[in-house]
């Protein structure tokens, strides 16, 4: 088997990330949701303008993790003022890490959020936060075995319907 290893996201890899940011995130939530809003949330958040507007950001970061030449998930990270909602100099926001079901339990994820974590580190960063669906206990078992506590909570829509993201936050420093 190939060794995992992560690349760096340019306009140049627009259409692979449409594609795996569509498929994982309609792998993770479609039993959920309704169609209607599944296709709704993919065809707005993964429309070619909106990506192209977060890979020119320059407070947003995308990496791929990759099998060989596979893409098999992905992360998106936020800093100031390109995070969602707390916008502090000293954090670093998993708005996205996902990858593709096939590959669930085979280290890509654990990959993706040591990237994060490297990335937080070298920026001197005091916390990394993200928000997780409270549905999504996968997701949750991971983030809380990995040092993230539970701080608040935030509503997420997807279509007509408000879900509940827990919001997470892993102390990089000590306080």
């Amino acid at each position: 088997m190939e060794t995992l290893h992560i690349k760096k996201i340019s306009l140049n890899d627009l259409l692979a990330l449409q594609h795996i940011g569509r498929q994982t995130f309609y792998e993770t939530f479609s039993d959920s949701n309704s169609e209607e809003n599944m296709v709704n949330y993919l065809n707005e958040n993964f429309s070619e303008d909106k990506l192209i507007a977060e890979l020119t950001n320059s407070n947003s970061e995308f990496y791929f993790a990759l099998q060989g030449n596979t893409v098999i998930g992905y992360l998106k990270l936020n800093y100031g003022h390109a995070q969602t909602e707390l916008k502090g100099a000293d954090s670093l926001e998993i708005e996205r890490i996902y990858v593709v079901k096939a590959f669930h339990g085979k280290q890509a994820g654990a990959l993706l959020f040591t990237k994060a974590l490297e990335i937080a580190r070298l920026k001197k960063l005091h916390y990394i936060w993200l928000g997780v669906w409270e549905k999504n206990t996968r997701a949750i078992h991971f983030y809380k075995k990995n040092g993230f506590v539970e701080f608040d909570k935030h509503i997420f829509k997807l279509g007509e319907e408000e879900q509940t993201d827990l919001m997470m936050k892993l102390n990089l420093k000590p306080v």
